[in-house]
């Protein structure tokens, strides 16, 4: 009904592509320079062995074995499994998470096309740090321009998902995905021949085992779960398009180290254009992406040309993404047989479209208001808060000890495999406990704050 990716790598770049977003490009690497930079990285990778990796595959064993949207999915291997339909929910919590990170993504999301726009008209080039404040600050105070160029990123996801599983998602695979590579290596060289490449390099790699608190381990334990796109359907949707023969474990190693080689390169980067202006201290999120990087290449030869292809950069990546968060409810509507895939597709995006506008409704009405509602920080909140590890938690469970051991076997295509075992045992125990950690030091931390 839905169509099968054309091979193991297609649905390994779409998987990349719903995995690496804005949160490998501002996060990741702030993150890991903050905390330790080498021994924070060797930290995250035993956090995504231990959880990314094994949840990840869970996640696509259930889409593969149930070949429908996750919602379905999970109906399929509940009642396999003999169990009770409460249990289908989990399908129903992704599709609805995934709808509503949309509505507030494709607002980040604009800001990216808005700067591409800038960055390509030379209205970036000599800007000083005050005057890169102000004029993203302007950008975020005018209500019209945000909503335009979130209504742009909206209506670029619908196009992509409308299209279908081999001409739309496919298409991501395919071109978006090596044009992403190709855009950030460039970058990559650039940094290295214009920038300070060996303070970058020092910032993030050099092992400061003095900076790495168990705060920073939580750091790298959460972002090891939220980098890969987990418990929100969008790789279970993507598991049921995988091909037969495709090996399940082989391929999903393989994009958890795509993911995070992605996430180290634009670190090396980004900061070697930081570091290259004095006086420029490396940040993370909005302000790094916004304001300091457009000071930075400004200041630097053929710094609008970068400039445009670091936001086409981000743009780009946030276009993978997005795909993925609308595709698991069109699958479901187009299940159902009343809809066909576009105006399914136009349906949830026109939900997320209009969550989108109450996000940016809300904050420009409100301002700094600490008692007003802001819808933007509270879907954030709901989603990557409780809705995405209580996921990634009960596939955990479901997949490790309530599916069959021989229908688990038979999809993983592990037959007396030896690292059969202890990706079982991780997946019953490991995963389930660090996920809850996660959940709960989090729900800590904003109660604290």
């Amino acid at each position: 009904m839905h169509g099968v990716w054309g091979n193991r790598w297609t649905f390994i770049l779409a998987a990349t592509g719903s995995a690496v977003g804005l949160g490998n490009i501002w996060k990741f690497p702030y993150i890991t320079g903050e905390n330790g930079g080498g021994a924070f990285v060797l930290v995250y990778l035993v956090c995504i062995a231990l959880v990314g990796i094994p949840v990840m595959m869970a996640e696509v064993l259930i889409g593969r074995r149930g070949r429908m949207s996750p919602i379905n999915s999970m109906r399929y291997v509940t009642r396999e499994a003999g169990l009770h339909g409460a249990w289908t929910a989990i399908g129903w919590m992704g599709v609805v998470a995934g709808l509503m990170i949309m509505a507030f993504y494709s607002v980040v999301a604009g800001w990216a096309l808005n700067y591409v726009l800038l960055a390509a008209t030379g209205q970036l080039s000599s800007l000083s740090g005050a005057a890169a404040g102000e004029l993203f600050g302007g950008f975020l105070g005018d209500t019209n321009r945000l909503l335009v160029f979130h209504s742009l990123f909206s209506l670029l996801t619908f196009a992509v998902v409308a299209a279908g599983v081999t001409r739309g998602l496919g298409m991501v695979a395919r071109i978006l995905m090596p044009f992403l590579f190709a855009v950030l290596l460039v970058l990559l060289v650039y940094g290295v021949v214009e920038g300070n490449f060996s303070a970058a390099f020092g910032f993030l790699f050099d092992f400061k085992f003095d900076k790495l608190s168990m705060s920073g381990v939580l750091v790298a334990l959460g972002h090891a779960f939220f980098t890969l796109s987990l418990g929100m359907g969008a790789i279970m949707a993507y598991g049921a398009y995988m091909p037969e023969h495709a090996n399940v474990s082989r391929t999903i190693i393989t994009v958890g180290v795509l993911d995070t080689a992605v996430a180290l390169i634009a670190g090396l980067a980004i900061f070697p254009v930081v570091f290259a202006n004095p006086g420029m201290e490396p940040g993370s999120g909005p302000g790094l992406m916004f304001v300091s990087l457009p000071v930075a290449f400004g200041s630097m030869p053929a710094g609008e040309i970068f400039a445009t292809l670091f936001f086409l950069l981000v743009a780009v990546a946030a276009w993978s993404s997005a795909v993925s968060l609308i595709e698991p409810g069109a699958a479901w509507l187009v299940e159902t047989g009343k809809l066909k895939r576009a105006p399914a597709t136009f349906l949830l995006t026109l939900v997320a479209w209009c969550g989108g506008v109450g996000c940016v409704l809300s904050n420009n009405w409100l301002g700094d208001n600490p008692d007003g509602l802001h819808i933007f920080e509270s879907l954030d909140f709901l989603t990557s808060q409780i809705m995405l590890p209580l996921g990634g938690l009960f596939i955990a469970i479901f997949v490790g000890w309530l599916m069959r051991r021989a229908i688990v076997v038979s999809e993983m295509d592990a037959e007396e495999h030896p690292l059969f075992d202890i990706w079982l045992f991780i997946v019953r125990f490991v995963s389930p406990a660090l996920v809850a950690v996660v959940m709960i030091a989090s729900l800590y931390d904003k109660l604290v704050s």
